[in-house]
């Protein structure tokens, strides 16, 4: 009987390993000098503990002058969490610190760097509406996609 609760609890792991692993539990957003992220939509499962997104910035120029980084929220608070992090300014990577309207935020980079967060799936809701962008200033209204939630 224990051998069969122990294969039994075996299972049912790998089942759930298995979900992770077919799961893309990552995404690159690429920028460049011209202001586009090059894509509109990530798609995040909730089958991933936790969620990787490496922001590359493919131009040239420096972040004074074409810096970019992504930032995801609730799309609710976007244009709360873009006014504030004008306000923060670049030494704050255009983000108010300690906001909790922000789930998850890359530092500002320049041209040939890149950056990495990783977010807790346990923060996002199935369907829910989120969205990521770029905070340096100006740039959101181009800058900006969709964060889909699935299983």
């Amino acid at each position: 009987m224990l051998m069969k609760k122990v294969v039994l609890a075996t299972v049912v792991a790998m089942g759930s390993m298995s979900a992770a692993m077919a799961a893309n539990c990552s995404a690159v957003i690429e920028a460049n000098d011209a202001m586009q992220y090059n894509t509109k939509e990530i798609t995040v499962s909730k089958a991933c503990p936790a969620f990787e997104i490496e922001l590359k910035h493919t131009g040239s120029m420096p972040k004074a002058a074409m810096g970019h980084n992504v930032v995801v929220t609730k799309t609710a608070d976007e244009q709360g969490v873009i006014t504030d992090g004008m306000a923060a300014g670049e030494a704050s990577n255009y983000v108010k610190e300690g906001d909790a309207r922000v789930i998850a935020h890359t530092k500002l980079i320049g041209g040939g760097e890149s950056d990495k967060v990783s977010i807790d799936t346990a923060k996002l809701d199935k369907g829910g509406d989120y969205s990521f962008f770029c905070t340096f200033p100006g740039h959101a209204s181009i800058m900006k996609g969709a964060v889909k939630v699935t299983d």
